[in-house]
């Protein structure tokens, strides 16, 4: 099994309440593979300049990513500028300099367009319809996206959401999409466009998953240390499209073992700047967290008697 994802790599500068850095690796689909690539292999499509590190491609071909599609162009890579305040489910953007990647034209490579599993992350919907074109016959694909493309291609937008299985998305995005305040009613409407399962991120107050005329809720993992959310739903995408992939199968169960395993994976990259956490996490903290957070969202099995 294999996943393509397509979109950015890039460099962020972020401030929180907890710290700031400056210049380091960051990227939708950077975030999405490095969490994937713990349980299933994956193909990056995407675009950097001239001043992106060797070093960094070097590693995601250790922990099985294939960077065959990721092109280096002369010119500076994609950075985004950030801020959170003490509300760490809310980024401030304070500059974007899309650069290289303001020409991006995702071009998959011939053995890419075989795999079962395909993310487009957060880009421009004509883009992402332009990878639909180029896969042959995917067992499942998976969309992402933002206001800026609601607000400005939603016409294309929804286009690229009727082809999908799955779409990622937060609160107010798909209230804003859909047109509906209540959350249940909106994810029901994205249904009707396209997609059977809806995934609505919640950030520090967890996930929640329609499928079909099925709802699941998954909380947040409890940390003592949280320092950056940047690329923390592109993680949670990586750990739950990495376990589908892995697990060949798309039922209800697998889809609440995927939002379980998303959710952790989310709560390691959060826990320092960039991927500083996720180059020192070892495949047996995962499976800690895993059973420590469904001990956490699981309550007693036995059966609940009432006197009426």
């Amino acid at each position: 099994m294999s996943i393509v994802v397509v979109g950015s790599i890039a460099f962020d500068s972020v401030k929180t309440p907890f710290g700031i850095c400056e210049h380091v690796l960051g990227g939708a689909a950077n975030y999405f593979s490095l969490a994937a690539s713990f349980f299933t292999d994956v193909q990056l499509v995407g675009v950097v300049g001239d001043d992106f590190p060797e070093t960094h491609l070097t590693y995601l071909k250790t922990r099985g990513v294939d960077t065959a599609g990721v092109k280096r162009q002369y010119g500076k890579t994609f950075h985004w500028q950030g801020s959170y305040s003490f509300d760490l489910n809310e980024a401030q953007t304070l500059k974007t300099e899309l650069n290289v990647f303001n020409d991006f034209s995702p071009e998959l490579p011939e053995h890419y367009r075989q795999a079962q599993t395909v993310f487009l992350a957060n880009i421009d919907p004509v883009l992402q319809l332009r990878v639909l074109d180029q896969v042959q016959n995917p067992r499942l694909v998976a969309l992402d996206t933002m206001n800026f493309w609601i607000e400005g291609k939603n016409l294309e937008l929804k286009k690229a959401i009727s082809q999908v299985d799955i779409l990622f998305i937060n609160e107010s995005e798909i209230r804003q999409l859909a047109k509906e305040h209540n959350i249940v009613k909106a994810a029901k409407a994205m249904q009707a466009i396209g997609p059977k399962t809806i995934v609505i991120k919640r950030g520090e107050y967890g996930a929640l998953l329609f499928h079909k005329e099925a709802m699941f809720l998954m909380p947040a993992y409890p940390l003592e240390d949280l320092f950056d959310p940047t690329g923390a739903g592109d993680t949670f995408a990586g750990g739950f499209l990495g376990w589908l992939d892995k697990r060949g199968e798309i039922t209800f169960d697998s889809l609440k073992e995927a939002m379980t395993l998303g959710t952790v994976m989310a709560s390691f990259v959060i826990e320092k700047f960039s991927f500083d956490r996720m180059r020192t996490l070892e495949p047996a903290e995962i499976k800690k967290r895993y059973e420590q957070l469904q001990n956490l969202s699981i309550g007693p099995k036995q059966a609940l008697e009432f006197a009426l």
